[in-house]
């Protein structure tokens, strides 16, 4: 059985010219101990799904329709008290920035010891201890001493260690996790996403790990998902989707890549830009950009079908063998 599922998800955004769609019918599910990477340009929707499913999108945007499972528990329609007692319990969620996930004024100990003790029945004493445990676990040294620093001691790799403690602080089953690396060294990344890794194997949490770097998705995660303008393009087994693109946007992503291997005077490149949410073409909306567009992209919009291992939303498997 899938830990999330996200069927049909619609999020609007309402303003006086009429209603933005910023996600257009997405489904895809996790399960327990999957790494599932996001990936696609700015824009694409890929923080606003991240945002619905920990409840945190930002109004006016709204869950217009469509559902979230959490371990087949609808929690897309739950207020904010209930959502607030599921996210950190059952949810975790890691940000880009860790400054703006850790309180300056609070030691990481204080506020390492207030989410355990929200969410699990242990003593000060206990969740003091379980925080020096995940500080260790996450990688910073000294953790005793150092649980009661603030958060400015920190460097941004180990405030970014910090954060995944306190997303792990009450055992969650999901963690999202929005581009955790972009802001850190390249080394620091390295280490993050190991130790990304090994917490789905320690804890057997399933990961949504959101990014725009393809480095970090074929390094880390077992499947990916394609976002173009509020939809998924593309999804499969990462190395599939990686090395055998069935969407003309994934292989143009692809294509963008540099590659030590090849002798290239210049990187290839998509030409145009995403549309923006209120000029998506009729279609697919890709089309205007698609080196292999037909009259039917430009009037019928492709749903995800079969294209060998993975599933693409692209006229050209129509047909082909499920």
């Amino acid at each position: 059985m899938s830990l999330l599922q996200v069927k049909n998800l619609v999020v609007e955004f309402p303003h006086r010219h009429g209603t933005l769609r910023a996600l257009d019918d997405i489904s895809f599910d996790i399960a327990p101990g999957e790494i599932l990477g996001v990936v696609g340009e700015s824009g694409a929707g890929k923080s606003i799904t991240g945002a619905s499913i920990i409840g945190l999108l930002e109004p006016p945007g709204r869950i217009a329709s469509g559902q979230i499972l959490l371990e087949g528990e609808r929690i897309d329609n739950l207020g904010f008290e209930q959502m607030r007692h599921i996210r950190g319990k059952r949810i975790g969620a890691i940000f880009q920035d860790p400054l703006t996930s850790l309180n300056p004024l609070y030691t990481i100990g204080r506020q390492l010891i207030e989410t355990i003790r929200a969410h699990l029945p242990v003593s000060d004493r206990e969740a003091r201890d379980r925080a020096v445990s995940l500080l260790n676990d996450t990688g910073i040294p000294a953790a005793a001493q150092r649980i009661d620093h603030y958060p400015h001691q920190f460097s941004g790799g180990m405030r970014q260690r910090v954060v995944i403690a306190l997303a792990l602080a009450a055992e969650p089953k999901l963690i999202v996790a929005d581009e955790p690396t972009t802001a850190l060294d390249v080394s620091i990344q390295a280490q993050i996403i190991t130790l990304l890794k090994n917490i789905c194997k320690q804890h057997g949490a399933a990961v949504m790990l959101i990014t725009h770097d393809m480095g970090v998705i074929s390094e880390t995660c077992d499947r990916v998902a394609v976002m173009y303008a509020g939809r998924i393009a593309e999804i499969g087994p990462v190395h599939e989707v990686i090395n055998h693109p069935a969407h003309p946007y994934t292989a143009g992503l692809m294509a963008a890549i540099p590659d030590i291997t090849q002798d290239r005077e210049r990187l290839n490149q998509i030409d145009g830009a995403m549309p923006r949410l209120n000029a998506i073409p009729n279609g697919c909306a890709y089309n205007p950009r698609c080196p292999q567009t037909f009259a039917k992209c430009k009037s019928d919009r492709p749903d995800l079908m079969s294209a060998g291992v993975t599933r693409a939303a692209c006229w050209l498997h129509e047909g082909a063998p499920a």
